[in-house]
């Protein structure tokens, strides 16, 4: 065999060696992306979620004022945003120095209740459109955390107050809290009503006794373990749908030495 046909038979071995391995190191990476896809999500690490995020109205048909409300909880995080369905960022809260380190988990806030004579309805719900509201944070230890709010401009009637009549006097053994049934907003239904009576003292912490009861109780008995006698309260009903939004109406009466 000449010389010039052995080389290029030996070149010919070599490139069929390096295919082979080429085709074995191809087939490792296919293998690899297939378990990691198996694992979770083709590579990538999936984000945890905050354990509650909500964003609800509450409206007073007392005072006809007007808000919202907002609340999240999860792992400690040093930075959340909040961004509109539109995805404009309306909130942006972040940890520095001792809170960036030791990291916040629940946090709840309510926004400006404006009069609507000073904020009508329809321009507070164009401030606030429907929609998915994301969550997004950074945790104390570095990974990326979101969740999401479904906003909704479903807003229930207030309640008609029945008992105790506005600025009556009641025995502080037997004071019952109670309301006409309220109907269900276009688009959701009523699923609780919460009760608060407060106690008006001009000292710190202020006693109050709250109850949240199903749709179809229309009536609080005040246990007598929280009332005083001779003393001034302030009681509010609060109706809720499904989605969260609250609207409540307020009145107060007195007991009885």
């Amino acid at each position: 065999m000449s010389g010039l046909v052995r080389n290029a038979n030996v070149q010919d071995g070599k490139e069929f060696v390096m295919r082979v391995r080429l085709m074995m190191v191809c087939g490792l990476l296919v293998s690899a992306i297939g378990l990691a896809v198996e694992a979770g999500g083709g590579g990538r690490q999936d984000e945890s979620s905050f354990e509650d995020a909500r964003l609800i109205i509450e409206f007073n048909a007392t005072d006809e004022d007007v808000g919202v409300q907002l609340f999240v909880d999860g792992d400690p995080w040093k930075l959340l945003r909040v961004f509109d369905p539109n995805g404009t960022r309306i909130l942006e809260i972040k940890g520095t120095g001792s809170l960036k380190t030791q990291g916040l988990t629940e946090l709840f806030f309510e926004s400006s209740e404006p009069s609507l004579k000073d904020v009508s309805l329809e321009e507070f719900l164009a401030r606030f459109p429907e929609g998915e509201y994301e969550y997004e944070g950074i945790t104390t230890e570095g990974e990326e955390i979101d969740g999401t709010a479904v906003f909704t401009h479903a807003i229930p009637e207030g309640p008609i107050l029945l008992t105790p009549i506005e600025d009556s006097v009641q025995n502080p053994d037997s004071t019952v809290v109670s309301w006409l049934p309220v109907p269900d907003p276009p688009g959701s239904e009523i699923i609780a009503y919460q009760v608060i009576v407060t106690q008006i003292l001009d000292v710190l912490p202020k006693r109050e006794f709250s109850v949240n009861v199903p749709a179809d109780v229309n009536s609080v008995t005040v246990p007598s373990e929280f009332m005083a006698s001779d003393a001034e309260y302030e009681f509010e009903v609060l109706a809720i749908e499904a989605g969260g939004n609250q609207t409540l109406s307020s009145s107060g009466f007195v007991t009885s030495q």
